[in-house]
């Protein structure tokens, strides 16, 4: 299952720093000044998940794989994009292929670092929920222009056909929602609305899971409640109804040069038990809805990625389309249960594994194995 996040942002607000550590590897560019990242940059990025660490010391497979999510390091947006502004149409079409957006604003102070905002001025104070505003109206504006050209077509074609009446009204309420300068992500929607089809079609900007992402300075990152600026964007991030997580992307590419070890050590320093990249990641992961079911075994100890909701079936194909089409049942112990009866033979002796039909919905650290007709 290929799921990618999109990092957009202003220029100059650390987002192809952020990349640079998210794939432990200087893939992308990072200048100060606008535009200097062209062409969108991707890498497949590992979930890190303990659980794994946990079922292989007692399976003791020859491999351990992870589930993963792809990030795109998408070019700087500014005021002006959804009318070609630096390059603009371009970028707005690379957010468009990405199931979701991870949105960077700068909430560090650096006179060095020029604001796009203010005309290149280097002193212009920080104001992340303005900035954080450009880049939401700019999608706004984008997906007004996409919907207009739909409303336009349905509205001839509601002349003849009383059919396409519902829509086009669904669709002209959706317009005044986004003048009001609401995401569409908050419009009101339920099962068998006209404008659900309209939503699946047109794969609006602003219609994609977001989240914000506070990038601070090392200092902040003990307690980040204390910068104002992060205060701001959370509150914020709160009203659209999205996550938001506060990150060092400074720290977290010094970070990706060091051992596990040194980099522990280092996060110790700062009082952290985890990076906020790691975090970031995660967030990311289960902010697409997604989740992971475990198999373990002698050759490997894996995480497959699935969608929360899914049924047993659903899940078998994400590992072979036939175990899918000749499910028989799922033999599934918790995860909890596989690591306190030291694996399967242990958690069977103790009734703790269960076999699972057709309508058993996967749960997240499910250790499962499946069994089907050939």
């Amino acid at each position: 299952m290929s799921l990618s996040v999109g990092i957009v942002g202003l220029p100059n607000v650390g987002k192809s720093t952020l990349f640079n550590a998210l794939t432990k590897r200087q893939q992308a560019a990072a200048e100060n000044y606008p535009f200097c990242t062209i062409e969108p940059n991707s890498a497949i990025v590992e979930v890190q998940d303990p659980r794994l660490e946990a079922l292989a010391a007692i399976a003791h497979p020859q491999q351990i794989i992870r589930a993963t999510v792809e990030f795109t390091d998408i070019a700087g947006l500014v005021k002006g994009a959804s009318k070609g502004e630096g390059l603009g149409n371009k970028f707005l079409a690379n957010i468009r292929e990405c199931d979701a957006i991870l949105h960077v604003v700068r909430c560090f102070e650096n006179d060095d670092i020029i604001h796009v905002q203010e005309g290149g001025n280097k002193s212009a104070p920080i104001d992340p929920v303005g900035d954080a505003e450009v880049i939401e109206t700019e999608l706004i504006l984008a997906d007004m222009e996409q919907l207009q050209k739909r409303c336009d077509k349905t509205r001839n074609e509601a002349k003849s056909d009383p059919k396409k009446r519902p829509e086009f009204d669904a669709m002209t309420a959706l317009l005044a929602h986004l003048a009001d300068g609401k995401p569409v992500r908050t419009f009101p929607r339920a099962e068998g609305d006209p404008i659900l089809p309209v939503l699946r079609d047109l794969h609006f900007l602003t219609d994609k899971k977001t989240i914000y992402c506070a990038n601070v300075a090392e200092d902040d990152l003990a307690d980040p409640s204390a910068n104002p600026h992060v205060t701001a964007l959370k509150a914020y991030a709160d009203a659209q109804g999205c996550e938001m997580v506060t990150i060092c992307a400074q720290m977290e590419a010094d970070l990706a040069g060091l051992s596990d070890a040194e980099a522990k050590e280092f996060l110790s320093s700062y009082g952290l038990t985890e990076s906020s990249l790691d975090r970031t990641i995660k967030l990311a992961y289960h902010t697409l809805g997604l989740a992971s079911f475990l198999t373990a075994g002698p050759k490997e100890v894996r995480a497959w990625t699935f969608r929360r909701g899914w049924k047993a079936p659903q899940c078998a194909g994400v590992i072979h389309t036939d175990f899918e089409k000749g499910f028989i049942r799922a033999q599934v112990i918790a995860f909890d249960d596989y690591v306190k009866h030291n694996g399967e033979a242990g958690a069977r002796a103790a009734g703790a594994l269960r076999p699972e039909g057709k309508e058993y919905e996967m749960q997240d650290g499910d250790v499962v194995e499946f069994m089907f007709n050939k």
